[in-house]
């Protein structure tokens, strides 16, 4: 199978290095020149990916046209540019190929929808979209440790075509789900819970704290899942606690990095800037809390999250 993977990123590189391990023809792509350039000459980025190697056998490119005659395509680009991209793919890729996601958040120009949705609009609905999602470090998968996630989407065809081209026998697992509304909030509103949680380490709580923030932290992103036409029954797989408890409990969690160092008495953009890449918790606070406004549902920990991120209430004073 032909593999197109956009974005050479962490989680990018990792599955393109899956893809290329399971016997599949992959090529990845960057819009940076000079991220091209490093890439092939050091076949490594040791700032996401310290000490992993890229396989000689993965090309990578700045041309997006290969996409056109690729089996899958793959999106792991950062949110924000994920409706951009999807754009500049709906000229290139012909109907029916797959569009698998991978991002995880929500599409704030587009009144907060899915990503899937705003791909699948790009693409003027002509080709299916799959999430692929789950409790995944990059870090992780790249370094082949065993993980296991889910192919979520309303087209069974292109959510188990996604699954025989990333699992195998030795290291990744994947499941199907057609509840792909669950699985996208799921995995985009765990990062509002991922960085209150760092918050509260960073302030030096304790276990029963944390434990209790993220247990009600599922369920309030469950009750305005359900509400949006999710099934309540997902947000206890992988893509609900499964991912909740991954980026709740590890250093290699963006979100909780940036927590703590809120917790600890930096600001939103302070902590951002230190963490140095992308903190989708801070944007999913934003559209989880104007859309349970608009849903009229009850979130007051997304409440609270939304008051120490935007509205400058210290974070001692929202517990």
């Amino acid at each position: 199978m032909k593999v197109f993977v956009l974005g050479t990123g962490g989680w990018g590189i990792a599955l393109a290095m899956l893809l290329h391990q399971n016997g599949h023809e992959v090529t990845s792509w960057t819009y940076l020149q000079e991220e091209c350039d490093l890439l092939h000459r050091e076949r490594c980025n040791e700032k996401l990916l310290p000490g992993v190697v890229i396989p000689e056998g993965i090309e990578i490119t700045t041309d997006m046209s290969g996409a056109a005659k690729a089996d899958l395509v793959v999106l792991a680009v950062p949110s924000f540019a994920v409706a951009s991209t999807a754009e500049q793919l709906a000229k290139i890729v012909p109907p029916h190929t797959v569009i698998v996601n991978v991002g995880k958040g929500l599409d704030s120009k587009h009144g907060y929808c899915r990503f899937s949705e705003t791909i699948s609009n790009a693409m003027n609905g002509s080709n299916p979209v799959v999430a692929l999602t789950g409790p995944t470090h990059a870090e992780e998968v790249a370094r082949g440790i065993p993980t296991a996630i889910v192919a979520a989407s309303e087209s069974r065809a292109a959510a188990e075509l996604t699954q025989a081209a990333f699992m195998n026998d030795t290291n990744f697992r994947v499941y199907t789900s057609s509840d792909i509304i669950g699985c996208e909030l799921g995995g985009a509103f765990k990062n509002i819970i991922a960085l209150g949680a760092g918050i509260s380490d960073g302030l030096g709580l304790g276990d029963n704290s944390k434990a209790a923030f993220m247990t009600r932290g599922l369920t309030e992103i469950a009750r305005l899942g359900v509400k949006l036409g999710a099934k309540q029954e997902t947000f206890a797989g992988l893509s609900g606690v499964g991912d909740l408890i991954v980026t709740c409990c590890s250093m290699h969690s963006r979100n909780r990095r940036a927590g703590i160092l809120i917790g600890k008495g930096a600001t939103a953009q302070e902590a951002m800037k230190e963490v140095g890449a992308t903190v989708e918790g801070y944007y999913a606070t934003e559209a989880g809390y104007h859309l349970a406004q608009q849903q009229g549902v009850s979130m007051p920990i997304t409440e609270a999250m939304y008051a120490v991120l935007y509205g400058g209430m210290p974070a001692q004073e929202a517990i």
